[in-house]
């Protein structure tokens, strides 16, 4: 449940008559956004709500690359419409390469800074999708039979001062003191090579200097 895509996804499904499944950022007993009260309702009589956080905790944005994982690993493969090289989406895209599903990503103008992420993951190996029919080709054969996705990794180009803080990093969010406990780096250095796997669209930043892979 979140705003823009994912509203749209959940309300055309409804509307179609199939069934359709919301991940939850926070409690179950909590609307987010609260503008989807109706929709989650309606999702609750007809689909299924699933959330791995207790009854009160609130929708804060460190919960939502734990929440995006599981959308990720619940799916065939993961579509990315838009996202900018930072974006939470990059992120999710990983997270599905990861748990062996397909990634598929629309292409968009090279100047766009929303079509740099997805620009990025077709380079690298992603499904370029223009209509339907290209997402529903890739996934036909795994409703019947597994079969391994096409990409095997997305190549970061990282240098060996990148790639040794990589390792510590997770797709749950690290805090940068703890990132400075186990790397026994310089605050001033590290940030700088985080600073540099941003850029790369590597590493995702959240607020209270928190770290997660992307």
């Amino acid at each position: 449940m979140a705003r823009c895509i994912d509203t749209a996804a959940h309300k055309a499904t409804l509307e179609a008559g199939g069934r359709t499944i919301a991940v939850l950022g926070c409690g179950v007993d909590r609307v987010y956004p609260a503008e989807n009260k109706q929709v989650m309702q309606h999702i609750i009589e007809l689909g299924t709500v699933i959330s791995e956080f207790p009854f009160g905790t609130k929708p804060e944005g460190g919960n939502f690359p734990q929440r995006n994982r599981i959308i990720s690993g619940l799916s065939h493969g993961t579509l990315i419409v838009e996202a900018g090289h930072r974006s939470g989406a990059i992120l999710t895209a990983f997270n599905a390469l990861d748990q062996n599903r397909e990634v598929f990503a629309v292409p968009g103008r090279i100047a766009d800074e929303r079509s740099k992420g997805t620009n990025r993951l077709i380079r690298n190996g992603a499904v370029l999708v223009g209509r339907t029919e290209h997402v529903l080709q890739a996934i036909e054969p795994q409703l019947t039979k597994r079969i391994k996705p096409r990409q095997r990794s997305i190549d970061l180009n990282l240098s060996d001062e990148e790639r040794s803080i990589f390792t510590f990093l997770e797709h749950s969010p690290i805090h940068i003191d703890e990132l400075v406990k186990k790397s026994e780096m310089d605050l001033t250095i590290l940030l700088t090579i985080l600073l540099s796997l941003e850029l790369k669209g590597a590493v995702l930043q959240f607020s209270g200097k928190q770290f997660v892979l992307a």
